[in-house]
């Protein structure tokens, strides 16, 4: 057999396995190192299996993921999300659909310090669902605009998904960073009108919320004021170059722990807490990339890519349609892929036909990372939607899996923005030093 036979072979057995439900970084793992060693030598395969742990897990650059990850349950302990959805509320509440808003905000806002679309689900639904279930909101509006908010997570930086992305394909994690801002400030914009849509042509999807006075909802802003200031400090420093993005993971991490601990809301228990989570997210990270890594060998060796490079090269259609075909791939993977193995398992194989189209890397980056948002809504994989699940138990799931369907309109609307006015994305990026 051929070695793009083989390679084709090994990615449906990967598929395949990842059905059965094996956990992702092992299946990676075993199916690139027999794939690697059939073509070359079981030599070769047996010290790529013994190399490239050592030479992921002690790989600098990786060291931003637990830094963000820890700043992120910070953030969580330090009861940050309670007065982002308060203030939202406040100010937002009496509007028609107004807390089902206000929970996209808090989640815009989360996002800006956390870094994981599941974390910032979970936390701001665990604050928002019971407002809404007080004012009797419908639970499909509830669950729903609070699973698709949560994806904001990985769009609006620090973001997970985006170091990871940055790392496979050695681009800027920086200017991935900023090149998320403006898409993600799009996307729960359009969210936003979503819910106004659906509450303007179904009014009983929620009743009318009285309206705060002006000095609560002056009073109410204060408490949005650290985690501004915490964006501000971590992005700004990206922005003009002070900090490296695991220097800003670190500063990242110390000012979300300063928040907590003058807040008083980060006891010994929750500080043991936020370091485990951390110690099992990032742990779990490594195992996925290692694994990645190591099938992304057994890709190159192949030849996979760079003959899907040569046919894309030579079809007569324009960069736009294939571009399109690539965003549906990543839509059908993410419904059995969580959002890091799409991206390391599909990135490898049409970033370097993205390359051969002259398409902006960082731009692309943002694409793959709006495509895997929707993978955490889609079924049957769809994470943030069995978060939500575990929040809103007496909501069905399969009622939360029909409710998020409304909110892929504007996922959908946000890509096909960014294809028609790239520099959306690319701004930010241009701007830095």
């Amino acid at each position: 057999m051929t070695p793009t036979i083989i390679g084709i072979i090994g990615i449906v057995v990967l598929f395949l396995a990842l059905l059965s439900r094996m956990p992702v970084g092992l299946v990676l793992t075993l199916v690139g190192f027999l794939g690697f060693s059939s073509l070359v030598t079981l030599e070769a395969g047996v010290s790529l299996l013994g190399n490239q742990p050592f030479s992921i897990a002690s790989d600098y650059g990786l060291t931003v993921v637990p830094l963000f990850i820890l700043m992120g349950q910070f953030a969580f302990h330090s009861g940050i999300s309670e007065r982002l959805y308060g203030a939202a509320h406040k100010v937002m509440g009496h509007f028609r659909g107004g807390l089902a808003m206000a929970g996209i905000v808090a989640c815009a806002l989360f996002a800006a310090i956390c870094g994981s679309s599941v974390a910032t689900a979970a936390t701001i639904g665990s604050v928002s669902i019971q407002e809404m279930k007080k004012y009797k909101y419908d639970p499909k509006l509830a669950t729903g605009s609070l699973a698709a908010g949560g994806t904001l997570g990985i769009l609006i930086p620090p973001s997970v998904a985006f170091i990871i992305y940055g790392i496979i394909t050695e681009q800027s994690i920086s200017k991935l960073f900023l090149a998320g801002i403006f898409p993600g400030t799009l996307l729960a914009t359009l969210f936003i009108i979503t819910i106004y849509v659906l509450t303007r042509f179904n009014p009983n999807l929620c009743p009318k919320v009285p309206k705060a006075e002006l000095k609560e909802m002056i009073i109410s802003l204060f408490g949005v004021m650290e985690a501004l200031a915490l964006f501000a400090l971590v992005m700004g420093g990206l922005f003009i170059g002070f900090f490296t993005p695991t220097e800003a993971g670190a500063i990242g991490a110390l000012g979300a722990l300063a928040i907590a601990l003058a807040r008083r809301r980060l006891g010994w228990q929750g500080f043991i807490a936020a370091l485990n989570e951390t110690l099992r997210i990032t742990a779990m990270t490594y195992v996925i990339i290692i694994g990645a890594m190591i099938f992304s060998h057994f890709l190159v060796v192949t030849q996979i890519p760079a003959e899907l490079v040569d046919v894309v090269s030579r079809l007569p259609l324009p960069p736009l349609f294939i571009i399109s075909a690539i965003i549906i791939i990543f839509l059908i993977g993410g419904c059995f892929l969580d959002g890091p193995s799409l991206i390391l398992i599909l990135t490898p194989i049409f970033f370097p036909v993205a390359k051969t189209l002259n398409i902006n890397p960082i731009w692309f980056g943002v694409i793959v990372v709006i495509m895997t948002e929707m993978g955490l809504l889609t079924p049957p994989v769809g994470l943030n939607v069995y978060t939500i699940s575990g929040v809103a138990k007496d909501v069905p799931l399969e009622d939360i899996f029909r409710a998020i369907f409304p909110f892929l309109i504007p996922m959908i609307i946000c890509v096909i923005i960014l294809m028609f006015f790239p520099e959306i994305a690319l701004f930010l990026p241009g701007l830095m030093r």
